[in-house]
């Protein structure tokens, strides 16, 4: 709910595969079919359409402010079930004519979305139909409403999760001082890193007479969640502050280490044959779904992932050359098909420069998915090569830059007292001068 800013409900369609599904099928089918021969025998049978009707009034009225008492007196006036049985009575009634004004205060009442359905609606001849239709628009009214009431509900429910955690951690910390050892050390692998980096700054030419730099503590900050995403969930212990988020780290960076081998495997097909197949998108798409398929459980430890990849390989070449001889061009030859299921294979061994290449662009892209204000609205270009997997990734990423601000909202207080410490204590200032001299 927290985690995932564009989280609704969805309208969840009739499963017309299983028992359940097609046993619901039936017994609907059955009573408009019921519904339909009643309004059609010689005289009319109303009672069914009565209580539809008395159903759609409470819906109807379900969806009102506590301000509009005008039309709700218009709503119980209009759709008076003891007036319409009195109507019945004497064959007065005029169903359709009902119909009509049901549809019209729907209009009134839905968001603009639901405008085609209700233009669909007042289409609709057949008057069974068009009560069948009512329901079913109705239902998604509702789940508008519910939707919005998430929206409107989400920043104040977030603002008391961000209060109680706080507190609750605080408290822990009163009881256990050492509750924040494991973080302040990931911090301080952050804070040793820029600093290293700052002094093999000031080593390059022209840099003797700039100002001293100084460490950002949101620079620091944002090294340390990024570290996240490589992380050893099995055999490192996260910080006191992210044991709650620790499964959805670990599944967001295991999903993030698939897309990371499927954008190096295109990458490599594009450099090797993409100019044979330059204009072909339906090709790069089934590949990436035949990688992304044999990929799927690739961070279980009894996963072989050297057999994976070349058997992505040889079904790589497959492909291509079935694409290639499509078009009426000769095949790839045997030494460009090993070449390429050869560096397949060779992608999983330590400091693949293919994988690194992707692994960066990746972090810089989650980096400045950190710096922005509003990930969702506004999402950072997508570096080269990554392409390929550009939904995917903006999903992710999407959901990471939520976890890591609600983490920050939480526990803001905490980072800022290790940050001010670490970074400004004469401590921290001494290792600073002393790595400067050192260099």
């Amino acid at each position: 709910f927290f985690y995932n800013q564009e989280q609704q409900c969805l309208f969840k369609k009739n499963d017309s595969y299983s028992l359940a599904g097609r046993v619901r099928h039936i017994v609907h089918q059955a009573f408009w079919d019921v519904l339909e021969s009643e309004l059609n025998a010689e005289p009319p049978e109303y009672e069914h359409a009565i209580k539809l009707f008395e159903e759609i009034r409470e819906i109807l009225l379900s969806f009102l402010t506590p301000g509009g008492n005008r039309l709700r007196n218009q709503i119980c006036e209009v759709l008076d079930t003891d007036l319409i049985r009195q109507q019945a009575e004497h064959s007065a009634v005029d169903i359709q004519g009902l119909a009509n004004y049901v549809i019209s205060t729907m209009g009134k009442l839905c968001a603009p979305v639901r405008d085609d359905d209700i233009r669909e609606l007042k289409a609709t001849g057949n008057i069974v139909e068009v009560l069948r239709q009512i329901f079913h628009v109705l239902d998604l009214m509702k789940m508008d409403m519910v939707n919005f009431t998430i929206r409107s509900l989400r920043p104040h429910l977030q603002r008391q999760l961000v209060d109680y955690e706080r507190t609750k951690f605080q408290e822990i910390l009163e009881e256990t001082p050492s509750a924040l050892d494991q973080t302040t050390e990931w911090i301080k692998e952050s804070v040793h890193e820029e600093l290293l980096s700052l002094s093999e700054a000031a080593l390059t030419p022209g840099a003797e007479n700039s100002s001293k730099p100084s460490l950002s503590p949101t620079l620091v900050l944002n090294n340390s969640y990024l570290k996240l995403l490589q992380w050893d969930y099995q055999k490192k212990e996260l910080p006191e502050t992210l044991m709650t988020d620790g499964a959805r780290l670990q599944e967001l960076t295991e999903k993030l280490n698939q897309l990371k081998m499927i954008a190096c495997l295109s990458l490599i097909t594009n450099n090797m044959v993409g100019a044979l197949t330059e204009g072909l998108p339906e090709l790069a798409i089934k590949l990436k779904r035949i990688s992304a398929v044999l990929l799927e459980g690739m961070n279980k430890e009894t996963f072989n992932l050297k057999e994976v990849l070349n058997s992505i390989g040889i079904q790589t070449c497959v492909e291509v050359n079935k694409t290639l001889m499509e078009r009426g061009l000769p095949a790839l030859n045997a030494e460009v098909q090993a070449n390429l299921v050869g560096q397949f294979s060779s992608i999983e061994e330590e400091d693949n420069p293919v994988w690194s290449l992707i692994d960066k662009r990746i972090q810089l892209y989650m980096k400045s998915l950190l710096c922005l204000p509003s990930p969702q609205k506004c999402m950072p270009p997508v570096p080269g090569g990554l392409t390929v997997i550009q939904q995917e990734l903006e999903v992710l990423g999407s959901q990471y830059a939520n976890i890591v601000n609600l983490n920050k909202q939480v526990y803001g207080p905490f980072y800022a007292n290790i940050l001010r410490k670490l970074l400004f204590s004469e401590e921290a200032t001494g290792k600073a001068d002393a790595s400067s001299s050192t260099n």
